[in-house]
């Protein structure tokens, strides 16, 4: 009886277990990024993240920053992270700016190889996400890096493909901007 009942609550857990993440593969012009989204502890991020992807918004998109130790003049705290946005021409579809899920209501960090979106304001995200190389404390909740100190929206990390990461990281650029931007052919869902 005893095994019977461990069973059942094993079953009964593990099918929510598989919802609480999605797994995403980026095809990007310097290889492929897979990442696995946190939907338990970020679920609006995740769906406005989700409906770019379902929308194929990110097809034809670019990595057009990054942000390396050496290309931040003027800013005492320093990180390493690349970004990217949806395609160009598309930007007049961008949807509304969703609310900020601060890591200290998630639970998530910035750790090297966390996707989060980028904003300037709190409550100001739409479609930009980037990537850490490297703990990047300094982006999580009462960090430094943003004068607000409500830091940014982590929501899911890299699970293969980090030295495409690096790779797109160390690609040619003046100051920020990566020249040519890095070309996302693809953003699709594994999962489904």
């Amino acid at each position: 009886m005893k095994f019977s009942l461990l069973c059942l609550a094993v079953l009964t857990v593990l099918p929510l277990r598989a919802a609480e993440t999605v797994r995403v593969l980026m095809v990007t012009g310097l290889g492929e990024i897979e990442v696995e989204l946190f939907s338990a502890q970020a679920p609006g991020t995740v769906q406005n993240f989700l409906r770019y992807v379902d929308g194929g918004f990110y097809d034809g998109g670019v990595f057009h920053r990054t942000v390396t130790p050496d290309n931040q003049p003027g800013q005492t705290i320093r990180i390493e992270v690349i970004q990217a946005g949806t395609n160009p021409a598309r930007d007049a579809e961008d949807g509304p700016p969703i609310a900020l899920e601060r890591t200290r209501d998630t639970g998530l960090r910035h750790h090297d190889g966390a996707i989060s979106m980028a904003r300037l304001e709190p409550d100001s995200a739409t479609s930009d996400f980037f990537i850490c190389i490297g703990d990047q404390p300094e982006l999580d909740f009462d960090g430094r890096r943003n004068p607000d100190g409500q830091g940014f929206a982590a929501f899911g990390r890299v699970i293969r493909g980090m030295e495409v990461v690096r790779a797109i990281q160390r690609a040619p650029s003046q100051m920020q901007k990566l020249i040519p931007p890095v070309t996302i052919h693809s953003i699709r869902r594994l999962d489904k």
